[in-house]
């Protein structure tokens, strides 16, 4: 499992990211806004997902600078 550090608005939330190399899977969970997202390797389409995923919790700003940090992080994984 990696964290990160994602900062927005002068906080810190940790973004933790779990592969399942096996199952080809990835979890990503943000404790501080409630919120988890599953999606495996084959999905399409999702910087779209996650936005929709996200907008649920957060402004849509917000969600479009989370979830392309996320994208990002799962790509050097």
């Amino acid at each position: 499992m990696k964290i990160r550090k994602n900062f927005m608005e002068g906080l810190e939330q940790k973004v933790y990211i779990h592969e399942n190399k096996k199952e080809e899977l990835i979890l990503i969970a943000i404790p501080d806004i409630e919120w988890s997202y599953l999606f495996t390797y084959e999905a399409e389409d999702i910087q779209k997902d996650l936005f929709q995923s996200l907008k649920r919790r957060v402004t849509e700003e917000k969600a479009e600078v989370i979830g392309s940090r996320i994208l990002q992080w799962t790509r050097e994984m």
